[in-house]
């Protein structure tokens, strides 16, 4: 059983900032309509973030941000004539394209609440219902490789300042989930970056891995973590309650560590939808009660005079049906962490957010490019890529909206480092 398959961090020294700027590729807006939003609770009015957007009877989709806004594009050679936008606990609700405004809008779902009602909860049937999902994998999960796109944005922020943001249109090879033997691979099709800092002896934060890791995440291809079935003895397991996904009833299982073992476990939740006892997510995060056996799984390399403490890892894995089979959809991950430089007053906080939606999906021609234009679970995504900035950077292809447009971020990262050569 593996502890963690997610990111490893470098913490070094950084010595100065540099942007440069590059030609984007040509896109012709006039192949896609464009529509903008943000999903909203239909009582309460609050944001529902990560709302899943997606264009009916196509593989086409995207994700909300935290701020439950979304940006969607669709060809218009698809003939697509609806929406849909789904958010665990609430109904499904379609839209007609010919209805949307290109202006931003207001989007609202309503609650679904489920109950229990008058099911009886036993001490295994948590377990039970895992297993059963488990037995269920080969006819609930697609037994052919896809070709996907896919959006992936890293952020790494200092308290509340961005220190850089990079984010990419990636293509994925995603191999069948009964084929062992048959990896899941990732390359980056395009990307932008922009990196900010502040101080000649700042940390120089890396995140190794990238989008790699995000595929790595997908517990149902990857089970190591906490799915096989010598880790359920690792577990206690309880039905907490019933919440709705897609318009599917889905049990929500919670999961807390029973043992202690050289490495930390996690807690969490499955959702298994109950007809079908697919999961359709999975929320979790690490077990930080041992600092020191949860720092040990992160680090790469960092200053001896540097303490690394990290205060939570939280990660979210989301899955899509679609004519019976479920896909992956989306994945995000979140560690916050504090730096603390011995002899020294002042301490530090980082978050470093990674996630990765689905834009498009295809089962046709499927070819599994080489390794050597694969990205390398070692590889660190930001040496990869450029830093510069356009408006319409993205052209045709779907991305997920971030809470502050990388376009601000990077011009403030521009006036900050003109500043730092006066």
């Amino acid at each position: 059983m593996k502890a963690l398959v997610t990111k490893i961090l470098y913490l070094g020294i950084a010595a100065m900032l540099l942007i440069g700027i590059e030609p984007v590729f040509a896109q012709n807006e006039a192949e896609y309509s464009v529509f903008k939003g943000v999903v909203k609770d239909s009582n309460t009015k609050e944001v529902l973030a990560n709302a899943t957007i997606s264009v009916v009877g196509q593989n086409i989709g995207t994700v909300a941000n935290l701020e439950g806004e979304f940006t969607i594009k669709i060809p218009k050679s698809s003939g697509a004539e609806y929406i849909e936008i789904s958010y665990v606990g609430y109904a499904n609700h379609k839209y007609r394209i010919a209805d949307l405004s290109a202006n931003d809008e207001d989007y609202y779902l309503t609650s679904n609440a489920i109950s229990l009602q008058a099911v009886i909860v036993k001490p295994n049937d948590g377990r039970s219902l895992i297993l059963e999902a488990l037995d269920k994998l080969k006819d609930n999960y697609t037994n052919e490789p896809n070709a996907m796109v896919g959006f992936y944005r890293e952020s790494i922020k200092q308290k509340r300042d961005y220190l850089s943001i990079s984010e990419a249109v990636v293509d994925i090879y995603k191999s069948s989930y009964i084929s062992y033997f048959d990896g899941d691979r990732v390359k980056i099709y395009k990307a932008r970056k922009g990196s900010n800092v502040k101080k000649a002896d700042t940390l120089a934060i890396k995140l190794e891995g990238g989008p790699n890791v995000m595929l790595l995440l997908d517990v149902i291809k990857n089970p190591d973590v906490f799915l096989t079935r010598q880790s359920l003895d690792y577990y206690s397991y309880a039905i907490e309650n019933m919440v709705n996904i897609d318009n599917e009833e889905n049990y929500v299982i919670s999961f807390t560590p029973r043992v202690i073992l050289p490495y930390p476990l996690y807690i969490g939740k499955f959702y298994i939808a109950k007809e079908s006892k697919a999961i359709t997510m999975v929320e979790f995060r690490m077990d930080m009660s041992d600092q020191t056996k949860a720092s040990q799984q992160f680090l790469r390399k960092k200053p001896m005079s540097l303490v690394f403490t990290p205060t939570s890892a939280t990660y979210r894995i989301t899955y899509k049906q679609q004519n019976g089979k479920y896909y992956l959809n989306y994945v995000r991950s979140e560690l916050k962490f504090k730096c603390d430089w011995k002899k020294k007053w002042f301490k530090n906080n980082y978050t470093i957010v990674a996630e990765m939606a689905i834009t498009d999906r295809s089962t046709d021609n499927v070819v599994k490019f080489p390794i050597k234009e694969s990205f390398k679970s070692t590889d660190v995504f930001t040496d990869k890529i450029t830093s510069f900035f356009d408006n319409d950077y993205w052209g045709a292809y779907n991305f997920i909206e971030p809470e502050e447009s990388i376009e601000s971020a990077i011009k403030k990262f521009d006036k900050q480092f003109k500043r730092m050569q006066k």
